[in-house]
């Protein structure tokens, strides 16, 4: 240090100055980062290079759909003294987007802290960014005013867009009506078709006349929901036709066996298409990189699922809430 240092340090507010050596058993925080740092790289993710003042960050290595081992994560975050801050689970993400942050809180931390972390994580990664894979997807536009022409189709535009973004491309639209044989017909040809997801728009609330989840039951698809706690979009229905999976059969995208994964089926309640962030839009990163939705994923998405329409936006779940 020079005298010249003085003014600047005291800007600082640092009128002492001290020196320390590394006690054995003791890692530095830039050290102890790295370590961190490792819990989390799963697949599609990498290490934003070196650690900077005990901080280092994680990127997503792809564009995909950012998977977050939440209980893995919380037990992590449980011991004193660390921490890894990472975005929300389930949305899309692309290539080079920050993902996470990991430090310890002090300047130097005890190794069996670390251990201790390294323990709570365990053997697979608190990150992983899944690949989009599906390419191609069938829409079933349903309601007798669209099958007739008395109006126009102007829902199979947004999804036709909204899928756009995740690179799938609508190879089939079909507008069967209302009549419950009719709309299994539709599907049943969507699913000859071989594409990777059914999109079904329309009929989906409790009026009489809404066949629309019936008919995807009477079709062969295995029900995960038909409801969720998200305003806007409590009545849609997430589905798989399972038999698709087998090897020769329509539809499908090709895991790392080789086998071709169960078809997604989507009833897309109407409010979809008017309003710009609904359950869709926290279900289709998940429909796109082929990761299979549960009954549990919908029962979570409970508490932050009101969207209030505020802007700026406060959904907590929105992926438009910036």
């Amino acid at each position: 240090m020079r005298e010249e240092d003085i003014p600047v340090l005291l800007s600082m507010g640092k009128v002492n100055l001290y020196v320390w050596e590394l006690e054995p058993g003791m890692v530095h925080e830039n050290d102890a980062a790295r370590r961190l740092a490792s819990l989390c790289l799963g697949p599609g993710t990498i290490a934003a290079g070196e650690p900077s003042e005990g901080k280092i960050g994680i990127n997503a290595a792809t564009d995909g759909c950012l998977l977050v081992n939440t209980e893995k994560l919380n037990a992590v975050n449980a011991t004193d003294k660390v921490m890894v801050a990472t975005r929300k689970g389930g949305f899309a993400v692309r290539e080079g987007d920050a993902l996470a942050g990991t430090r310890v809180i002090p300047l130097v931390v005890r190794e069996e802290v670390l251990e201790a972390a390294e323990r709570a994580a365990g053997d697979e990664p608190l990150l992983e960014v899944r690949p989009f894979t599906a390419r191609t997807a069938a829409v079933i536009a349903t309601g007798s005013e669209v099958a007739s022409g008395l109006i126009e189709d102007a829902f199979t535009p947004v999804i036709v867009r909204k899928l756009a973004e995740f690179g799938i491309e609508v190879t089939l639209t079909v507008k069967p009506g209302d009549e419950t044989p009719d709309v299994v017909a539709a599907i049943d040809e969507a699913r000859a078709a071989g594409v990777d997801l059914i999109v079904c728009t329309g009929g989906m609330s409790v009026d009489p006349d809404d066949n629309t989840p019936g008919a995807i039951k009477r079709a062969g698809a295995r029900i995960v929901t038909y409801g969720s706690p998200v305003l806007p979009g409590a009545m849609l229905l997430v589905g798989y036709f399972d038999d698709d999976c087998a090897e020769g059969a329509a539809g499908g995208v090709a895991g790392p066996s080789g086998k071709k994964a169960p078809v997604p089926v989507l009833g897309v309640p109407g409010c979809a298409m008017y309003n710009k962030a609904t359950v869709l839009d926290l279900v289709l990163p998940r429909v796109a990189a082929g990761v299979p939705l549960t009954k549990r994923d919908f029962v979570v998405m409970g508490e932050g699922g009101l969207c209030l329409g505020c802007k700026p936006c406060t959904f907590p779940l929105c992926p438009f809430g910036k």
